[in-house]
């Protein structure tokens, strides 16, 4: 407990100085009875954040940016495509359809940095430009509406998904696939020393990011009802944001799932808060920025602090 709050003690002092900002200005909004319609507001950029961790931890500056463009083709896939084309609307359906539509963009980006070994940021930045060709040829513009049952996703039943993504990252981490994750991201060479195959985990993290960005696509479906060609590629970047001030390293090893859904939530109530104060879309943009770089100085610190520091 003491090392989770030590790494996300930034990302924490930060959410209990917005939330209680928050229900200041608009106590209205942050009632219990409107939590549920919250989280599913916040559950695209909790999404997204999740979905570039894992790559994130993997280290060799693996950063990938083509998480918000996968959330916009899950979306014009399944409801262009899926829904309202080939007329298929459950969930047992087009949820699975979703999962590995990010699953197959992110083994395509794990085979281009692991196996080929162009740069990540490289790797990814192209299929960012190719999934955003890719949508904008399947949906010109927006279309929907989406399923009720998807709809419903963004209200009362908005926490299904996020849990059971916490669900599932918990059992991860009781298998040994976790932990060679973490050894990987930290040191590599003393990983395939151990025996650890350091490409084939490597690759497997850009399996899941793509499999959590398809979650995170449905979950921007459910929030807008409808199918956007340019709505995911926005959660790009600010996802990213997230995840580093959430006290996940961003030279890989360190940190997890609960830090970068932290640090989302942390840039969900600051855009609730500007918003409240009429704030100039520009100035969020520079609270970003800032953001990142004060939580990477901050991490980039602590982490020397913890080299230097005796065992």
């Amino acid at each position: 407990m003491t090392r989770i709050l030590g790494r996300n003690g930034f990302a924490l002092a930060i959410l209990a100085v917005l939330l209680a900002a928050n229900l200041m200005m608009n106590p209205a909004r942050f009632h219990p009875a409107a939590w549920g319609t919250l989280l599913g507001m916040a559950a695209p950029l909790i999404g997204a954040a999740l979905a570039s961790t894992p790559v994130i931890l993997a280290g060799r500056g693996g950063i990938d940016i083509s998480v918000g463009p996968v959330m916009g083709l899950v979306g014009a896939v399944v409801i262009k495509l899926l829904f309202l084309g080939a007329g298929i609307s459950s969930p047992f359906l087009l949820w699975p359809a979703a999962l590995a539509i990010g699953a197959a963009i992110g083994a395509f980006n794990g085979f281009m940095a692991v196996v080929v070994r162009v740069q990540p940021i490289v790797a990814t930045l192209g299929t960012y430009l190719i999934l955003g060709g890719v949508t904008l040829t399947i949906l010109p513009a927006p279309v929907g509406p989406a399923p009720d049952w998807l709809k419903a996703m963004a209200g009362g039943w908005s926490f299904l998904p996020l849990g059971l993504i916490a669900l599932s990252w918990c059992a991860l981490t009781r298998l040994p696939f976790h932990g060679q994750l973490m050894a990987v991201g930290s040191d590599d060479r003393a990983a395939y020393t151990a025996g650890v195959n350091v490409s084939l985990v490597r690759f497997l993290a850009y399996v899941l990011t793509g499999l959590l960005a398809g979650a995170a696509g449905m979950m921007l479906t459910a929030l807008i009802g409808s199918a956007d060609p340019k709505v995911g590629a926005n959660y790009t970047l600010i996802a990213i944001a997230a995840v580093a001030l959430g006290g996940v390293s961003l030279a890989g090893g360190r940190g997890g799932l609960l830090g970068a859904a932290i640090g989302a939530i942390d840039i969900f109530l600051l855009q609730s808060l500007l918003t409240t104060l009429n704030v100039s879309t520009y100035v969020l943009q520079v609270a970003y920025g800032a953001i990142l770089v004060t939580a990477v100085v901050l991490i980039a610190l602590q982490d020397r602090h913890a080299e230097r520091s005796p065992a």
